[in-house]
């Protein structure tokens, strides 16, 4: 049974308020139960010194894309939190952009664990590559009015 019939608001909502995220330029591609993308233009502050994606963009897309597919099987007061995740750099990400897909493997209680993948893309044409894949824990948390943390 869906908790939140509303969770691509809510998710929206994550995206929205993630202020890091937002200034990345990371971007909502589609949301969906247990799942969730997302895009980003590479431009040049995105780049290490040899001219390919800093390993931290790459983690951080695919970390904040688990947080999005894992709170998609959320209730409306509840938020996640990442307390691990493992990545494996498969090669250099390179061109225009990246997109990121991920999907719960296990929606628990209280801890959710999702893989998420990384593609870069040459250009619109090209056929995406998988530069990273990232096993993402997090922990599924109660917000209340006093939170500070939300």
């Amino acid at each position: 049974m869906l908790r939140n019939p509303d969770f691509a608001s809510h998710v929206r909502a994550i995206f929205s308020k993630a202020a890091f995220v937002t200034d990345l330029g990371i971007e909502l591609a589609r949301i969906e139960e247990g799942t969730c993308e997302t895009s980003l233009i590479v431009k040049p502050r995105h780049l290490q010194q040899d001219g390919v994606v800093h390993a931290g963009v790459l983690a951080t897309i695919a970390d904040h894309t688990a947080g999005g597919a894992a709170a998609t099987l959320l209730a409306a007061d509840q938020g996640v939190l990442s307390i691990e995740f493992k990545i494996n750099l498969l090669r250099s990400a390179r061109g225009e952009r990246l997109f990121c897909k991920s999907a719960v493997l296990k929606a628990g209680r209280t801890i959710s664990v999702v893989e998420a993948e990384v593609f870069s893309l040459a250009n619109a044409e090209a056929t995406p590559l998988l530069c990273a894949k990232a096993t993402v824990t997090l922990a599924i948390v109660s917000w209340s009015a006093s939170d500070n943390l939300r």
